[in-house]
């Protein structure tokens, strides 16, 4: 069975939107005299809008009508922000990667956990790229729940096994192992270490190497790329 599609996750894999929700929830956390740091914010990596407000909340009992007030600002916040985000948000090595798959005839679809997918895209400049887009409201259940990735290789209309996902979270890479697809992590070790190989970032990922991991994978091999970003994987 060949590969027919890639499924990227949006922040941290195609743009480094990452900040922009940092700065949104921080002023959200400012005005409700919550405490949140860099480091909290690392831990909302693939987590929806809801349960990232019960990772700032940490236990805190408040009304729901509060919690409803504080997603909204978050959004509004981050929505205000998306003025300021284009092409330049882009992560290295993506449009180069974007451009040889369009080329190659792969379908490319976008998973998310992100409300707002298709205005991000927009801006960046890359939306004419993507066949599919699965977000925030496509699915009930979000990461590390595999539908959002069913949903999207359904719209692309291509069978689970015949697609590799790209993720930078954990509760991503469960999620594309939960659908049964090949998955490859961006980013740490120690965040990613369960993908069936890593790289550091995209910026010198070609198709060949996604191929490589995908062709691997089928013949039922786990690989691991070190983060020197070495051609030859070692096996393990």
């Amino acid at each position: 069975m060949a590969l027919k599609a890639v499924i990227f996750d949006m922040d941290g894999v195609l743009t480094a939107t990452v900040e922009y929700h940092y700065l949104s929830w921080k002023k959200v956390s400012n005005e409700f005299g919550l405490p949140f740091t860099w480091n909290d914010n690392e831990k909302l990596r693939g987590l929806t809008r809801k349960e990232s407000l019960e990772v700032l909340l940490a236990g805190r009992s408040i009304p729901e009508e509060q919690k409803d007030e504080m997603l909204k600002m978050k959004n509004a916040y981050f929505l205000e922000s998306l003025n300021n985000i284009g092409p330049g948000d882009i992560l290295s090595g993506v449009p180069e990667l974007l451009q040889e798959l369009r080329q190659a005839g792969m379908r490319i679809g976008v998973a998310s956990s992100s409300r707002n997918v298709r205005p991000v895209l927009n801006h960046l400049g890359i939306a004419g790229f993507i066949d599919a887009m699965g977000d925030g409201t496509s699915v009930s259940r979000p990461k590390p729940e595999p539908d959002i990735f069913f949903y999207t290789a359904s719209s692309l209309r291509v069978k689970p096994r015949q697609c590799l996902v790209v993720e930078d979270s954990e509760a991503g890479v469960k999620a594309g192992l939960a659908a049964g697809m090949c998955v490859v992590g961006v980013g740490p070790v120690a965040r990613l270490r369960a993908a069936h190989a890593l790289f550091p970032d995209l910026g010198n990922v070609k198709l060949i190497d996604l191929l490589e991991v995908y062709h691997s994978w089928r013949l039922e091999h786990t690989l691991f790329f070190p983060l020197s970003r070495a051609k030859t994987p070692v096996w393990r």
